[in-house]
């Protein structure tokens, strides 16, 4: 195990320089050396650590919402709310409907089929624009219209929308029928996330206030583990709660993190902030790796023009659902255009579910997979690339 995390950070960093010499996005250098020391290649990594190659990534995930959080201010949040909250769902469901519309023309699968692909790669990967967003942020990029806050927002619960929608379509091909239920538990899973998180970062602001109050002195590198066990807490709550009430781990986490950030001092909220920003080094690496080497690359191959053309028609339409969210706003046309491009790239959710169909024995689920892998080394670095190359010239610098 030792050595493949060896392999896993030194070749990780070592691919991610090289791209950033020749002006790539540092995750197409992490994407490719976890497609060639993955199963799939040179098979090179230990399978202990592929077996909890899922938690790996989303303790990473964790990581950097914890960051985000501590960088958003709720005030930002409310000015840009109506528009934060259909970023959440519109361009998901565009998607989605470009691939019931199409897919069954292009690709040998049916409309219910087409439907579960449609879910499997509607969603964003919060992986690649949560992070790029915390740096438009600290850069003061388009933060003056809030816009870096809004897409950090909208991409956060976009996934809880794709994953509860994914559920129902799976049971649907199974031969299940669709529950209004299963549709009431996006808003119950949101709403509860939010307060379960806030919650616990009154406490924990508590706690270190009290603490502070009686003369001990609780140090930053202290907290950070306190606020990073708490977060694996509340994420592991949602799988405690399964089948009881639905919450959204990942949302409480940032919720936490903002009400920590709103009960600390500016001093305080800053160095952890600047702390999880030192842990995200290492956890960038070892998340996008692992979703390199969660990618089968021969299923790429299979795919064929037509998934491609596929992907390409979903993009446009997941763009016209883009700048239906940014009708009425403030943003100029480069804005908006920021906005569309940040929506593009697609990595954690389809490597995490791009296989289940397969694994559920449903006729479509080699295709299925065949799309999600194509899609992820499609978008995930041209939406990178995009919202790298393009944002110096596309937001205003506050």
């Amino acid at each position: 195990m030792l050595t493949s995390l060896a392999l896993i950070f030194l070749t990780g960093l070592l691919m991610a320089a090289l791209c950033q010499q020749i002006r790539l996005p540092r995750i197409i250098g992490m994407l490719a050396t976890g497609i060639v020391l993955g199963p799939f290649v040179l098979n090179l990594l230990d399978p202990l650590i592929l077996s909890i190659s899922a938690d790996l990534r989303k303790m990473a995930l964790i990581i950097i919402l914890l960051k985000a959080g501590l960088s958003l201010n709720l005030s930002d949040l409310k000015k840009v709310g109506r528009p934060a909250v259909m970023m959440a769902f519109v361009p998901a469901s565009f998607e989605i409907l470009a691939f019931v519309l199409f897919a069954p023309a292009l690709l040998p699968v049916n409309r219910m089929e087409a439907a579960v692909m449609g879910a499997v790669l509607a969603a964003v990967s919060p992986a690649v624009v949560v992070p790029r967003m915390v740096q438009l942020m600290e850069s003061k990029y388009g933060t003056e219209k809030s816009i870096p806050q809004m897409i950090l927002a909208g991409a956060s619960c976009d996934d809880i929308f794709v994953i509860v929608v994914f559920t129902t379509f799976v049971s649907m091909a199974q031969g299940g029928q669709a529950r209004v239920t299963d549709f009431l538990n996006i808003p119950i899973s949101i709403l509860l996330g939010i307060l379960l998180g806030a919650a616990a970062g009154w406490l924990l602001a508590l706690f270190f206030e009290t603490a502070y109050a009686r003369k001990h002195y609780v140090r930053n590198s202290m907290k950070v583990i306190i606020v990073l066990g708490t977060s694996f807490l509340l994420v592991a709550a949602e799988e405690w709660l399964e089948g009881i009430i639905s919450v959204s781990g990942l949302l409480a986490v940032t919720s936490m993190a903002c009400v920590l950030k709103m009960k600390s001092t500016a001093f305080v909220s800053k160095r952890l902030s600047e702390k999880f920003g030192k842990l995200w080094l290492a956890a960038e690496v070892l998340l996008f790796v692992l979703v390199g080497a969660a990618v089968d690359i021969r299923y790429t191959l299979e795919a064929g023009l037509a998934a491609g053309l596929m992907i390409a028609l979903a993009l446009v339409f997941r763009s016209v659902g883009v700048a239906l969210c940014m009708a009425g706003t403030s943003l100029n046309q480069k804005e908006r255009l920021f906005c569309v491009i940040a929506y593009l790239p697609k990595a954690t959710v389809q490597a995490a579910i791009g296989s289940v169909p397969m694994s559920l024995g449903l006729p479509c689920g080699k295709i299925v997979l065949s799309v999600a892998v194509l899609a992820i080394l499609i978008t995930a670095p041209l939406g990178a690339l995009g919202m790298d190359g393009t944002y110096r010239l596309l937001l205003k610098k506050e």
